[in-house]
């Protein structure tokens, strides 16, 4: 049975997120869509919702989530948000959760997690109107496989987080992630992406190296641009790739 930090995790975000609650569901279908359904139902206060075994979870593009109850983690915060500009949002999370996790965790734009060339976890952000005034609300997901997996079914090779952190459970990966997570939605609400740049260059997967984007179009990455876009040489032209339905892969 794992012990979860709930308690820690509220003393250290109450401080910077007033109304703040921490909830750990031994099951639900999404901690996404919980947290959509709870805004919309006029519950807006900021809250950190842990499931122990999603039936339902979803990745970018509508791609399942399969977790297993302790072999992973997945959790989604949800907090009224209001930055200038959204753009890059992703990858300011990615770049605090890699930071927070191991010096080896790499970032794959625009919102995986890599350990050597095999998916770590990933990252979806999704937004709701407020059901009162104008504000939006930003649901952060994050799903981090802790313990090692199969790969069948799967489009990338897993990693996980014991592979590079023997002993390492979600709760204490939980507890790793919360604070940092935190402070970087405040931080990027004030700032955008653009202090972040060089912190995700710092992890970029991709950089330098040839991909293929989903539309067939092949280049050369070259980092990320001051507003999150992917920027890529091709033959034709460097190319600002920016599209929510653009898949990214190593040639």
């Amino acid at each position: 049975m794992l012990r979860w930090p709930a308690e820690s995790v509220w003393e250290q975000v109450a401080p910077l997120l007033p109304g703040f609650t921490v909830e750990i569901l031994p099951e639900v279908d999404s901690t996404n869509s919980e947290l959509m359904r709870r805004v919309r139902a006029g519950q807006p206060e900021p809250v950190l919702l842990v499931a122990e075994r999603q039936t339902a979870g979803r990745g970018r593009l509508g791609r399942s989530w399969q977790a297993e109850p302790g072999a992973s983690l997945t959790f989604s915060l949800g907090l009224p948000l209001a930055p200038a500009d959204w753009s890059g949002l992703s990858l300011a999370v990615g770049a605090a959760v890699a930071e927070a996790l191991h010096p080896g965790v790499r970032l794959k734009w625009p919102n995986d997690l890599w350990v050597a060339d095999r998916k770590l976890g990933g990252i979806l952000i999704e937004t709701v109107a407020a059901p009162a005034g104008p504000g939006r609300h930003a649901i952060v997901g994050i799903g981090l496989n802790v313990a090692p997996r199969p790969a069948e079914g799967l489009s990338t090779p897993p990693a996980a987080l014991q592979d590079l952190l023997p002993g390492m459970d979600a709760a204490q990966a939980l507890g790793r992630l919360a604070l940092p997570l935190v402070r970087e939605l405040l931080a990027f609400e004030q700032a955008g992406f653009a202090p972040v740049q060089p912190r995700y260059a710092a992890r970029d997967a991709l950089a330098g190296r040839a991909v293929r984007l989903s539309d067939g179009t092949e280049g050369l990455a070259r980092g990320v641009s001051g507003a999150g876009a992917l920027l890529v040489h091709t033959a034709a032209g460097p190319v600002a790739v920016t599209s929510a339905e653009v898949s990214v892969r190593p040639a």
